[in-house]
């Protein structure tokens, strides 16, 4: 059986940053969770490598991708964390997993039904390691390129967010054109987690595509179509 391990991905991108050896000033973990195959990795590698990864091996223990931002003039950095599916591999390095977030990002398949009827399973696991409610969480459904092939009503999805307060996005890390989408999810989790200011988060219908992130009287508007 394959042991668990820690695999470390860095990526520069973004605008040339001033004195680039100086290390961030604050370092935030952000993990992503969901069954396996869901697309964790895929979307973590958008995020910080700015492209999709067309072969992918299954996680075996815990990956994590960083990337470095340059947020109102402060450097900080994200680390992307994701973990396999599967439960055997989820025991041995679980608690390490769970230890000091900052945010969690569940992903489900909305093309896979059950990936999304496991979701309330990893929302217990969050409450079973103590992540605190005051921890930024967002729920997404990845895949919406393959829309012949979904099999989780947009409604649905919605309502199962809104019993548990959590902002929904539908998008895919393959699709080049949700790109910018995938980009807004986390930087609204960086800005929220830099800041530490109130936030709140608008999804306007699907076929609209604009998120407002509003941070007490700031105000940012995103455009993804």
């Amino acid at each position: 059986m394959d042991q668990p391990r820690l695999r470390v991905h860095n990526a520069a991108r973004g605008p040339v940053l001033p004195n680039c050896h100086t290390p961030p000033q604050r370092i935030f973990k952000i993990i992503v969770i969901g069954d396996s195959c869901v697309g964790k990795t895929c979307m973590s590698y958008r995020f910080c490598g700015g492209r999709f990864l067309e072969t992918t091996e299954a996680t075996i223990g815990v990956d994590f991708r960083e990337r470095t931002l340059d947020i109102d003039g402060e450097r900080i950095k994200i680390q992307l964390w994701d973990t396999a599916g599967q439960e055997r591999f989820q025991k041995g390095m679980v608690e390490h997993y769970y230890r000091n977030v900052h945010a969690v990002v569940f992903v489900y398949d909305v093309t896979k039904f059950s990936t999304f009827e496991n979701l309330p399973r990893w929302f217990e696991e969050c409450s079973q390691h103590r992540v605190s409610q005051t921890v930024p969480r967002v729920l997404v459904g990845n895949k919406c390129d393959l829309k012949e092939e979904a099999e989780v009503p947009l409604a649905a999805a919605q309502r199962l967010a809104d019993s548990y307060s959590l902002p929904l996005f539908v998008t895919s890390a393959k699709d080049p054109c949700e790109t910018e989408h995938i980009e807004s999810i986390f930087m609204t989790l960086a800005y929220r987690l830099k800041s530490h200011k109130p936030l709140r988060l608008q999804q306007l219908p699907l076929e609209n595509r604009v998120v407002v992130v509003s941070e007490d009287d700031d105000v940012q508007s995103v455009c993804l179509c």
